[in-house]
């Protein structure tokens, strides 16, 4: 791991910015997981790190389906909203384990808490949280 990464970003056009520096940041890591309380803009930034990651399709929210698949200029990302998931069952017939296990692959978890007992030691955490200004504070580990 590369350490800690920690931004404010008070403009949503400093997003592609702040994706780039976490991808920086973490040039090793595959798999980041997202916590932030509803609407603090982790499906967002998901969307700018797939297109700082050179994807070119339409991205949407994977809430319904909870995992949605994007294919990059050299690599596939998922990008699995588990908002919905009712149980640790539920994800591991949905093939949670075969995701994290793709060595190739980004994968970009929201709503991780149901899997934590499931994630690799090496996963980037990354929180966001608004501030009473309105800015996103986006910080990860």
């Amino acid at each position: 791991m590369s350490g800690h990464f920690s931004m404010m970003v008070r403009d949503l056009q400093l997003l592609p910015e702040a994706a780039a520096a976490l991808l920086k940041c973490f040039p090793s890591q595959k798999i980041f997981v997202f916590y932030g309380e509803m609407g603090a803009g982790k499906t967002t930034f998901i969307k700018q790190l797939c297109e700082v990651l050179g994807t070119t399709e339409a991205l949407s929210s994977p809430t319904y389906a909870l995992v949605n698949e994007y294919n990059a200029a050299t690599q596939r990302i998922f990008h699995m909203d588990l908002y919905r998931l009712n149980d640790l069952e539920e994800a591991l017939q949905m093939g949670i384990e075969e995701y994290l296990d793709d060595k190739e692959a980004y994968c970009f978890i929201e709503w991780p808490q149901l899997i934590e007992t499931l994630l690799p030691l090496n996963v980037v955490k990354v929180s966001i949280a608004a501030n009473e200004d309105g800015y996103r504070v986006i910080d990860a580990i």
